[in-house]
């Protein structure tokens, strides 16, 4: 089993940021949490993708970003998260929903997602006041749609290819791909560009053929940064008891009484984390 990685360069004379995903395993961690249908592991399994891109430039570890895409299809809300150190986690509010494949034969991630809402990105650098992005869905596939966050959000025109292939109720390939001209790029390597991103229409094959440290070098032999991605979630049983004791005793009692158990639930990781009345008792320092 190899990890999911971020293989970074500088190609076409320094002038254009490439970045090649193999998130394979992100993906497959993703469909164990959630017991994803086909349909919402390629959606949730590309805005994972886009998550773990987005959060590549994020300049500490300890800084972190969030994705939301409404689109009002068959999957609802999907919401992803990440930080600095490449840590992502995400979750679709319908992770069992199943779409018939479209006419092509690919399942239907724009029906999944829904083409009628927004994608918004809220990134904190740990500078005091939070960016926050939003665009206009244009298809629900996502990368057409982070590509229209990017130049309408951010002013920088990126090319974008997504992919997640499943069977058999695993991801056999997923990844993405990203040119991102800097600044002062004229429009000749901006044309260029989005010629070059029409040859990864099927990007998961790619990756599962190919991988990307093969399809890196097959621009050049510059320096390449990689870096590791993991399917990481932040809650833990301390993080949900430190909610209830913020409830106060009276209510978190009430609620014990009402359901007989408090429980904490996790949307990112569907984790539940439940409390019974020796459990309360010892978080308040008494018995039930």
């Amino acid at each position: 089993m190899s990890e999911s990685v971020i293989r970074k360069t500088l190609i076409w004379g320094d002038a254009v940021s490439l970045a090649v995903l193999d998130t394979t395993e992100l993906v497959n961690a993703a469909i164990s949490h959630h017991h994803l249908s086909a349909v919402a592991a390629a959606a949730l399994g590309r805005a994972l993708t886009a998550t773990a891109y987005l959060c590549s430039w994020l300049k500490d570890p300890s800084s972190s970003l969030s994705v939301t895409i409404r689109g009002g299809g068959a999957g609802g809300k999907i919401c992803t998260a990440g930080d600095g150190a490449l840590g992502l986690r995400g979750f679709a509010e319908h992770p069992q929903a199943e779409l018939p494949p479209r006419a092509d034969g690919k399942l239907d991630v724009g029906g999944f997602v829904g083409r009628n809402g927004t994608l918004s990105v809220v990134r904190d650098d740990g500078e005091g006041i939070p960016f926050v992005g939003t665009c206009a869905l244009v298809s629900g596939e996502i990368a057409e749609d982070l590509s229209a966050y990017f130049l309408t959000s951010e002013q920088r025109p990126t090319a974008v290819a997504l992919g997640v292939r499943v069977q058999g109720g695993r991801c056999v390939g997923a990844g993405g791909v990203f040119f991102q001209p800097l600044p002062g790029a004229g429009d000749e390597l901006l044309r260029r560009t989005e010629e070059e991103i029409a040859k990864y229409g099927n990007i998961s094959a790619q990756i599962r053929e190919r991988g990307a440290a093969e399809i890196v070098a097959s621009y050049g032999h510059g320096e390449v940064s990689s870096r590791p991605i993991a399917f990481r979630c932040h809650c833990s049983r301390e993080r949900a008891a430190g909610l209830i004791r913020s409830m106060g005793r009276e209510e978190a009692f009430a609620l014990l009484k009402e359901r007989g158990v408090v429980s904490v639930y996790c949307h990112y990781c569907n984790t539940d984390y439940s409390f019974d009345g020796a459990a309360l008792g010892a978080l308040f320092g008494d018995d039930v």
